[in-house]
């Protein structure tokens, strides 16, 4: 058991059977009547984010999350297929857990994190950082300035990226997946 002093960005709570992830949280002490903790959290399984309130010194229950490394082999049309890495044990999670603004990045034979509860794989979380190459792209023009000016590219998961100019087809590229930006070339 925790108490509302012990809240984290990240921290893991299990509210009625369900877990939910803090994502924001706030001490309020008002001029009158008690403290409290506001929160923003999100549902671990299927992305849903709530606003709630606690009291301050409330009690709940946390969870412990433990991550295992796991690699994305293939798609049957509605699951999405990882393998354990330690067990070779084949795990399927549906596309709402993992949710689309992941899925976009995700590639086969890469190498993720899964979220584990009670001994299954509930989650799983794709690499911040991510290389991919690009598969169509205007091509860029002699003489365009190399000070930030972009184009669009399509990478070969079909995920599309605004890219600097000088970005060609069949380039691999560096990208922060949270922030779906652009970060470098990778040289071969």
């Amino acid at each position: 058991m925790a108490s509302t002093a012990d809240f984290r960005n990240g921290m893991v709570l299990d509210i009625d059977g369900v877990l939910w992830s803090i994502t924001y949280f706030q001490h309020v002490k008002p001029g009158k009547g008690g403290a409290f903790v506001r929160t923003k959290l999100k549902n671990v399984l299927t992305g849903q984010v709530v606003d709630r309130t606690f009291r301050a010194g409330e009690k709940v229950t946390d969870v412990r999350l433990e991550r295992r490394p796991v690699t994305y082999s293939y798609s049957d049309g509605t699951l999405f297929q990882f393998m354990d890495a330690s067990t070779f044990e084949m795990i399927p999670i549906s596309g709402d857990m993992i949710g689309d603004g992941q899925l976009k990045f995700l590639k086969e034979n890469m190498e993720c994190e899964g979220l584990v509860h009670d001994g299954k794989v509930i989650s799983v979380e794709l690499p911040q950082f991510v290389e991919l190459a690009v598969t169509e792209t205007d091509p860029g023009v002699k003489g365009d300035t190399a000070q930030g000016g972009t184009k669009p590219a399509t990478l070969e998961t079909g995920a599309v990226v605004q890219v600097p100019l000088f970005v060609e087809i069949g380039d691999v590229l560096k990208l922060d997946r949270v922030q779906e930006k652009y970060l470098s070339r990778v040289t071969e």
